[in-house]
């Protein structure tokens, strides 16, 4: 019986010193979205691959799960969110912007795949595919809260933010989206009392203060998609946002 306690001792003796050179697994910064936030382009970029470089990655790992063409419909439809749901452990972070693709009305079409319900509300709409699957469609609003309900479960914390403006002027200002996408983002985050940085707003007032002229020029292909030097300003954006957030640990691991 001794020789039994003896040989427990010395066993969780030696479980304590091994745990101490453990190396403890770096919390993960998670992104998701749409072309604006990842893009695979060589001349276009989503603020999601430059923001990594903001970011001591000796403390932290920045993984952009973002993915082009992507609504948070069709995020969620194709098991994108799925894949980052499985990876998310306590401690983690999930950035969430969505909105460009999210607008087209939402049927089956090719035109309308991935498209949303207007707002934050409960309203649905039931799709019957040519296969015969049946899908039911929500609003902008649901997909987010859906987002941040089930990465705070996992003991992770969201960060809804707005979408970046477009290169679209009227009377020398950037058009916003706070009537409309950067709008329900923004209620969905308190709603839910989740983190929010407005980067429509960030990153507009940095327009403005540009130019359409200057602003032409982080634009080389469309309106939406950045070069390199835009994605790099929206990722700046971003961590001005989050630098602002009271109670926000993810600004412990920035430069």
């Amino acid at each position: 019986m001794k020789s039994t306690s003896i040989k427990l001792f010395v066993f969780a003796a030696i479980l304590i010193i091994a745990s101490a050179f453990v190396k403890p697994e770096k919390p993960a910064l998670h992104t998701i979205g749409d072309s604006t936030v990842r893009n695979s382009n060589k001349e276009t970029w989503g603020w999601g691959t430059p923001i990594a470089a903001l970011f001591d990655t000796t403390k932290i790992h920045v993984e952009n799960n973002a993915m082009a063409g992507r609504s948070t419909r069709t995020f969620l439809s194709e098991g994108r969110w799925a894949k980052v749901l499985e990876t998310l452990k306590p401690g983690d972070f999930v950035t969430m912007q969505f909105g460009h693709n999210d607008g087209s009305e939402p049927d089956t079409t090719k035109a309308g795949r991935r498209g949303v319900l207007k707002g934050t509300g409960e309203e649905t709409k039931v799709l019957t595919w040519p296969d015969g699957k049946v899908e039911t469609v929500h609003t902008f609003g649901w997909y987010i809260r859906k987002f941040v309900r089930e990465t705070k479960a996992k003991g992770a914390t969201p960060i809804v933010v707005s979408m970046i403006p477009r290169n679209q002027f009227k009377d020398g200002k950037v058009l916003r989206a706070d009537q409309s996408f950067g709008k329900w983002a923004a209620e969905v985050a308190q709603q839910e009392q989740a983190f929010f940085v407005d980067l429509n707003k960030i990153t507009g007032d940095k327009y403005d203060a540009m130019g359409p002229e200057k602003v032409k020029s982080f634009f080389p292909g469309d309106h939406t998609h950045t070069n390199l030097e835009g994605a790099k300003l929206n990722a700046q954006s971003v961590v001005e946002g989050i630098k602002k957030l009271n109670g926000c640990k993810l600004k412990n691991y920035l430069l």
